[in-house]
């Protein structure tokens, strides 16, 4: 299944021209499946595409008319690169990295068609969190 789920990435990345790479990820920062990075990038990405959609998620809960919480999509644009970051599914964002010359509306696009071709592969499960009693020990 990762193999499929790195051709995917690497079929975004080589579909739109002047994208460098791209990264599913956890929503709390785990980097999952990724191409054009290697693994220390993938971390240090994930850990701060994470922190982007929870600053969103904020920001959402905060100012917007209803007090929802739902990230669509966070674009940052730096001087010689744009991050994308999109929430790919329940539990899982996407992270694309591409230079200032990508068509960000062909990215986008390309981005949002990968999250709904294939959902049901991109969720993460939620993680439970089981009080321990008793001695400690787990």
């Amino acid at each position: 299944m990762a193999d499929d789920l790195n051709w995917l990435l690497r079929r975004l990345v080589e579909a739109v021209p002047d994208t460098h790479s791209a990264l599913l990820l956890s929503v709390d920062g785990i980097p999952k499946y990724w191409y054009g990075l290697d693994i220390d990038g993938a971390d240090r990405l994930a850990a701060l595409a994470s922190s982007m959609c929870s600053l969103a998620n904020q920001v959402g809960k905060k100012f917007s008319e209803d007090g929802s919480d739902g990230v669509r999509q966070v674009i940052t644009e730096l001087n010689e690169i744009i991050l994308f970051v999109t929430a790919a599914s329940a539990g899982s964002v996407l992270a694309v990295l591409a230079a200032r010359e990508v068509d960000a509306g062909i990215l986008s696009y390309e981005m949002q068609r990968l999250c709904t071709q294939v959902p049901a592969v991109l969720t993460t499960p939620t993680r439970y969190h089981v009080a321990h009693q008793g001695n400690g020990t787990r």
